[in-house]
């Protein structure tokens, strides 16, 4: 530093630009200190790295090793960890597509209890072949499995039925499905196959005539409810109707159960309809009609005389009494009173065919 500023002295004598040795020397001083400052400064304003990007890969090195070895914190409950990645679709749900049914998936229903079942759909409507939409009123929370039972039955049987009678399905009538209660609402009773989402109850199938097929009325075509019998006592294992029990008078309950050997359970009696005026009291004899026989008057039975042995020869018989003489003509051929006709009863109106207690 010192030879610097030497030869600087040299190189501009202090005649040249008016100032001295010791003037030049402080001018050279500050430049030369000023220097780093100024690389110092320069140096601040240099940008920084852009930040890394949310998408990018974590870095494997980032995490020491014995930190990354570390298994999750089991103190922590299940929410605080981060939800669990969602089962994949079982091969249930994939098949069971739009074209067949409306029946968008629910969460699995886990509890109270044994109540539930994984593979839950939410059954809307069916789609028949011809894309019409038969909605099932109100819609019902069943199995995967289930509900596809029910929609092969509407699209294969149900809808050709309707097509014979010259309409066409219109809705389904479902009168209960997932509830998570005991058999027949009984308190303490087996699981129903209700609680397990795995049973519908039906009432019947409304066409688009207006008609309806009740399936346990009396009224409606014994055919009708044969044909509806035959194909849900082919699909499903368990089929309860009229007959069966007194839980089920008014409808008819539908399930999957699995038994052993395939063992299925078919009850429901098809009843013949009510008789439009019931007998309730026998018909009045008419006068024409021929005299009743009794045992004294039957040709097949002999009185007592004849049947009596013939008395032996020796013995005398028994003198009868003499009848007595009529006195006059009149007690003789005694006048005949008319037999009055009896007054017909009064027939009570016949009940109705459906006043009967269900």
């Amino acid at each position: 530093m010192k030879s610097s500023l030497r030869e600087a002295a040299r190189k501009w004598p202090s005649g040249g630009f008016g100032c001295d040795q010791r003037t030049m020397a402080i001018v050279l001083t500050l430049l030369v200190v000023a220097a780093p400052a100024q690389a110092y400064l320069t140096a601040g304003r240099t940008p920084l790295p852009r930040p890394r990007p949310a998408e990018a890969p974590a870095n494997k090195q980032a995490t020491p090793p014995a930190e990354a070895d570390q298994p999750a914190e089991p103190d922590k409950p299940a929410a605080e960890q981060g939800a669990a990645a969602p089962s994949p679709p079982s091969a249930c749900r994939l098949a069971l597509t739009d074209a067949i049914a409306i029946a968008p998936s629910v969460p699995d229903i886990k509890g109270p209890g044994a109540c539930g079942g994984p593979d839950m759909v939410h059954l809307e409507a069916v789609i028949l072949p011809d894309r019409t939409r038969v909605p099932l009123k109100p819609g019902g929370t069943m199995r995967c499995s289930m509900a596809t039972a029910v929609a092969d039955w509407i699209r294969t049987d149900m809808a050709p039925l309707a097509a014979s009678l010259g309409t066409r399905l219109a809705e389904l009538d479902n009168f209960d499905s997932f509830d998570c209660r005991g058999r027949n609402r009984v308190v303490g009773a087996k699981m129903s196959e209700h609680g397990r989402a795995n049973a519908l109850d039906v009432r019947g199938l409304k066409l688009a005539n207006g008609e309806s097929i009740a399936l346990t009325e009396r009224a409606t075509p014994r055919e009708w409810r044969e044909q509806v019998l035959l194909s849900v006592c082919t699909r499903f294992t368990t089929v309860l109707g009229p007959g069966s029990d007194g839980y089920h008078e008014d409808h008819i309950h539908l399930d999957l159960a699995e038994r052993r050997g395939n063992y299925k359970i078919c009850q429901w009696n098809i009843w013949d309809p009510m008789p439009q005026i019931a007998p309730l009291m026998p018909a009045v004899r008419p006068d024409e009609a021929p005299p009743r026989e009794t045992a004294e008057t039957r040709p097949d039975e002999t009185t007592p005389a004849e049947a009596a042995p013939e008395q032996p020869a020796a013995t005398a018989p028994v003198a009868a009494e003499p009848e007595p003489e009529p006195e006059t003509a009149e007690a003789e051929h005694p006048p005949v009173k008319p037999t009055p006709k009896p007054k017909p009863r009064k027939r009570r109106a016949p009940p109705s065919p459906f006043s009967f207690s269900r």
